[in-house]
This record gives C-alpha cells, structure tokens and sequence, in this order.
C-alpha cells in the first residue's frame, strides 16, 4: 500500500504560490554502454502497461532472457547515435523545454516553472516534482510529449505523476493534457518541416510516415492511438497537397511475436526497394525529439533496407527538435491548458492595470 511518504517542502512565508509545466518525454539510458541500458530496460520492460503480458509468463522471460541478451545489443545502437555532449532525445527536450519557456515569458507567463522529466531514467518524475514544490508549485500542468495518445506513451507517462501525488500529503493541483496528434500548431509545424526539406532537396516518388508500433490488441482493448496516428497522417497530407498514392502511414518498432498495428515500416521499405521506387522520404510524426527509434532505426536500418532491395535515392527528415514553428506550438498547447488558473493577485493586479488605462483615457 502506498503511504504518503514524501516529505513535504517546508512552508515559507516568503514564497508565493507557483504554477508549473511539467513535460514528460520516454526517457534514455545515462550512457550507451551495456552497464547502464540494463537498469533502463528493466525499468521499460516492467511496466505492465508497455508489456501486457501476465508477470508470471513475463518475469521468466524478461529476466532470465531479455536482460542478459538485449542490453548489449542495444548499447551498440545507442552508441551509433550517441552525441559528445550526450543523448540525442535529452538533449532536445532539455532544449525544447529552455525554448519554451522562454517563449512562455515573452507572452506575460514569467510566474511559471518549466520542467522536463523522463518516464524512464533520469531525470525521475518523482524526483522533478519534487524540486518543483520546493520552489512553491502547487499547481501542475503536465504535458506527454506523445502528440497521440497510447496507453503505453501518455497513459503511462501520467501513470508515474498520479503514483507520485500518492505519496504526497499536501497534493498538488493538476491538469493533464492528453494529446495534441490533430493541433492545428503541430500539423503546421510538421507540414513545414516537411515543405521545407522538399524546397532544398526536391519531392520523393513517396512519402512514408513511420509511427512507433503497438500491439494490434491494444485496438481491440479500446486505445484509440492507431485511429489518432491515422489522423495525424491525413491532416498533414492535406497540409502538403499529397494524394492518397504519393504517401503511406506505416508503423515501426515491432517487438515480439505478437501482432502490431500494420502495415510495418521495414516490410514496406522493402517493398518499396523492390518496386526500384526512385525515391522514398521517411519522417516520423509520432516524435517531437530525435531520438534511437529515429536515427538509428529509420534513418540508418530503414535506408539500408531500401537500397538492399533496390531503392534508389532515401532521405530521412528530421523530428520536430528545436523548430521555431513547434516551440510556438507547445507554447500554444500550454497557454490553452492554462486557462482558468491566473492567480488572485494576478487578476488583481490586471484590474488595477485596467482601471488605471480606464481612468486614463476618460481623462
């Protein structure tokens, strides 16, 4: 049983109540070596909103196989991704974050406290929240850097913020936003990066949209992320003028036996290869940050299996990162969810700044 077993921030009478944004992006491991994945994997693997499967069936599985084979193979493609300063996904969302709160401050929200945790790794939500009620936040927004929602993304994501309000006695105030896949300033900021690579390079015979997969159960189950990716792919080829022939939404990242959501990314790529399709970009809209299952996986695996097969030229666009036009995306999502939350003094202060410009003018 959970008890409330955080301790509380001492009360100051000199602090004033704060509002904070929490973004959650998946997490990574500390560094791209076997030692340090295991721990990351593990904590991945465990969640029983990820894998599905019973624990008794599970756990056999996932400690006496998975975390004695997989690590390695798995700090060998995060080393080919690896950066001098770091991991390619914190690194966007420590950047992502610092631009978007300074963003926020321009447009009159100085009072806020902006923050980035990881649901798996570090930064911990636990530990982000933590520091952010000793800074005097009690009230809490918090943002899932998944534009569509998953079960196994966003529900797990709040998940741990939920499992951390548990332990708290004096519970924050909170706020969730569930998704953003259809956002009129996400599909613009998509549908520009897109334009804007095709304006320095050229347009491809087709355009392929890789989404993160999940199993085909979850559909059944009532998770409405295969319907939310299938939007999101459609707005934005109406947002690029595409037909129905010039691109395909397919699904990556397929792990185990079991069905995923279809049609698969490397299969078609193969295919595509096959067909001797002159040309194939592939951007991945399920992302906000680059990241493993971006860089390695569709950039360097997904172009390896195009040419093998006899593709001709592939070209991998790039996520969202530290786009001016999705910074002010997010800074929208985030205003519209802060609504209604304007503090007493605030709206006081606006008051007596409004009564003072009436007085003015009537002068």
């Amino acid at each position: 049983m959970i008890t409330h077993s955080l301790p509380e921030p001492a009360f100051r009478h000199d602090q004033s109540a704060k509002t904070g944004v929490l973004l959650i992006n998946l997490g990574t491991p500390d560094a791209p070596t076997a030692k340090a994945v295991r721990p990351y994997l593990k904590q991945f693997l465990s969640d029983p909103r990820v894998v599905e499967i019973p624990r008794l069936l599970w756990w056999p599985i996932l400690n006496g196989i998975i975390l004695n084979t997989r690590p390695k193979k798995s700090a060998e493609k995060y080393a080919s991704i690896w950066t001098k300063d770091g991991s390619p996904l914190l690194l966007h969302t420590q950047k992502q974050c610092k631009l978007v709160k300074g963003l926020l401050g321009e447009r009159g929200q100085q009072n806020l406290v902006v923050d980035y945790a990881m649901r798996y790794g570090n930064p911990s939500v636990e530990s982000v929240i933590c520091q952010m009620r000793e800074r005097g936040v009690d009230r809490l927004l918090v943002v899932p850097l998944y534009p569509q929602y998953a079960a196994s993304s966003s529900g797990t994501a709040l998940d741990a913020v939920f499992t951390t309000l548990l332990k708290q006695r004096n519970m924050v105030e909170v706020r969730t936003v569930r998704h953003f896949h259809d956002h009129p300033g996400y599909i613009a900021a998509l549908a520009q990066r897109v334009s804007s690579f095709w304006r320095q390079n050229g347009r491809p015979d087709k355009l392929v949209m890789s989404f993160h997969g999940v199993p085909k159960a979850t559909l059944s189950k009532g998770d409405p992320y295969h319907c939310e990716c299938l939007k999101t792919g459609r707005l934005l080829a109406e947002a690029l003028e595409l037909g129905a022939d010039d691109y395909i939404v397919t699904f990556q990242s397929r792990f185990g036996r079991a069905e995923w959501l279809q049609p698969y990314t490397a299969p078609t790529l193969k295919a595509l290869g096959k067909a001797a399709t002159r040309r194939v970009d592939v951007v991945c809209p399920g992302f906000v940050g680059d990241c493993l299952e971006t860089l390695e996986e569709i950039a360097m695996e997904g172009k390896e299996d195009f040419l093998m097969a006899g593709g001709g030229e592939y070209r991998y666009i790039e996520c969202l990162n530290e786009s001016p036009v999705w910074i002010d995306a997010l800074a929208d999502i985030i205003c519209h969810n802060l609504q209604g939350w304007e503090r007493f003094d605030d709206l006081t202060s606006k008051m007596r700044i409004n009564m003072a410009k009436a007085l003015g003018a009537a002068q």
